[in-house]
Parts: C-alpha cells; sequence; structure tokens
C-alpha cells in the first residue's frame, strides 16, 4: 500500500492548478469534482480532470480523483468520465453504508476488465463525514478483506460537524470521540486512516497540532487544502526509526512462516495476520523505504 501522508485537494476545473498541484510532491494529489467544483462547471470539470490524467505528469504523486457522493446522482456519471483515463485511486464522499462502496466498486471492476487493467488495481478510498457513517463503520470496514480495492478511511471533519449540529473550535475536541472512532476501525481493518482538513492554511500552529495529534492518534496522513501544508504535514506523518524497525521486522518474519506455510504469528508478543501485515506495509511506504 503507498504513502498517503498528505491528499492535496485541486479543484478538477481549472486545469493550471491541476498543474501546479503534480509538481508539488504530495503523496496524494486529489482532483475534485465534489466541494471544491461550482455546480455550474462539474459537468466541464470531468473532461478536464480526465484531460489532466492522461496528459500532466504527476511524478511520483498519485493521481485521485473525488467522484461526487451518491446522494448527488452524479456519482456513476463521474466514474465513467474520469475511469477511461486510468486515475490511480478514486476518494468517495458521503459513505454511510457499506453498499455505496459495493456500488462504486462495481463500476470500477467494468472499467478495469473492459481495459485488461490489473484487477483492483484502482484503490478506493472512503470518506465518513456523518453519524450514520459512523456507526456503520465495521460493515464498511469488513469490506475491506472480499475487496483489496478498499485502502482507506478518510475522515470528513467539517461535514460531520454539521450533520452533529457540533460547534467547530480550534481545539477539535467536539470530533476526538469521532476521530478516534475512525482510526481505531480503520487499523483494526488494515486500512490507511486520513485525518481532517486544517481549513485555515494560515494557522500554522494549528496544522502542526493537529498533525501530531493526528499521527498520536494512529492516522497515517492528513487532508490539506494549500501548497503550504503539503511539507509540514508530511514530515509530521513520517514514521520514526522504531515503528520502521518493527515493520521490517514484521515483514521479515512474514516472508519466513510464509516459506514455511504458515499462517499467523507473533512477533514481540503482537499477533501477526493480514491487516497487520498489510499495516506494516504502509509503515514503510510512508517512510519510503
Amino acid at each position: 500500500m503507498r504513502a498517503r501522508r498528505a491528499l492535496l485537494y485541486v479543484p478538477g476545473s481549472d486545469l493550471h492548478k491541476i498543474e501546479k498541484a503534480a509538481a508539488l510532491g504530495a503523496d496524494c494529489v486529489v482532483l475534485d469534482l465534489e466541494d471544491g467544483v461550482a455546480e455550474a462547471s462539474k459537468d466541464a470539470a470531468r473532461q478536464i480532470v480526465a484531460q489532466a490524467l492522461r496528459e500532466i505528469d504527476f511524478g511520483r504523486s498519485e493521481k485521485v480523483v473525488r467522484v461526487n457522493g451518491f446522494p448527488s446522482g452524479r456519482t456513476a456519471a463521474d466514474l465513467a468520465a474520469v475511469l477511461p483515463a486510468h486515475p490511480q485511486g478514486i476518494l468517495l464522499p458521503k459513505v454511510d453504508e457499506a453498499e455505496s462502496v459495493r456500488r462504486a466498486a462495481a463500476q470500477i471492476d467494468l472499467i478495469e476488465v473492459a481495459n485488461a487493467w490489473p484487477t483492483g488495481g484502482i484503490a478506493l478510498l472512503a470518506i465518513v463525514e456523518s453519524a450514520l457513517g459512523m456507526v456503520n463503520l465495521e460493515s464498511i470496514c469488513r469490506l475491506s478483506a472480499p475487496m483489496p480495492r478498499l485502502q482507506a478511511l478518510v475522515f470528513g471533519a467539517e461535514d460531520f460537524s454539521a450533520d452533529m449540529g457540533a460547534t467547530r473550535t480550534p481545539e477539535a475536541l467536539e470530533l476526538l470521540y469521532a476521530r478516534s472512532r475512525l482510526v481505531m476501525y480503520a487499523n483494526a481493518f488494515g486500512l490507511q486512516a486520513i485525518d481532517l482538513v486544517t481549513v485555515n492554511y494560515k494557522e500554522v500552529d494549528v496544522l502542526e497540532r493537529e498533525s501530531r495529534q493526528g499521527a498520536q492518534l494512529g492516522y497515517s496522513g492528513k487532508q490539506v487544502i494549500h501548497p503550504l501544508q503539503v511539507e509540514p504535514v508530511q514530515q509530521a506523518f513520517t514514521p520514526s526509526e522504531k515503528e520502521i524497525a518493527n515493520a521490517r521486522q514484521i515483514l521479515e518474519e512474514a516472508r519466513r512462516y510464509t516459506n514455511e506455510g504458515k499462517g499467523a504469528f507473533t512477533v514481540a508478543g503482537q499477533m501477526v495476520d493480514r491487516p497487520v501485515i498489510r499495516r506494516a506495509e504502509s509503515i514503510l511506504a510512508r517512510a519510503g523505504k
């Protein structure tokens, strides 16, 4: 699983901004068809995003498209427009239940088969941003076993706050339970967890505090909305030498036990199975190892 320390959103309706974002070195560049695009520009944005996917060199950055969620009625058409241009991932918002993920995955499956692309090659990331989505986290996460393309949960803090009627504060204490719940379920099922956006990019102290807290909670990355946020966020989510050493040990033992035909095993008193191995792979990916 590749590193996703910083997910940089860029409006899918602005080709110039996409070109600039592609050169910033963010782990993941999200071409946005949802909140970053005005309603009147959404249809045109599909074609701009498809063009960008085909023509722009994103370097080492992962090319991901955030489509509109199923409640909008636009999801299927968004996917039909951008999937032929072969993004590396789809970011699906408004995920309240597992069925939304299944529907998106089914459409991606068809495109991969039609183009003879590797099955599961296009990753699927799910944004959970409502109380109902939080309640249904277990059923959403359980899709990761039969559906390896589901790789990450993303916390949509602003929409979640609105759904809850919560008062948004700089300290974000009103979000602590939801942040903790999402990262717990993600890690339990071997998924990456991507933390909330720091909306005011000028508040460097808030960005640093939230990044530090997110990493401490177990998040593997954070959403960003401005180029100046990319470097500090990626630095905050780079694993420590201790984490890297432990991940290497897990993967070395996994290879040894696999060769011996064994399944689950223990490392330093920790039971290791497939989700733990996937997390170890993710740590090394974030570390660039």
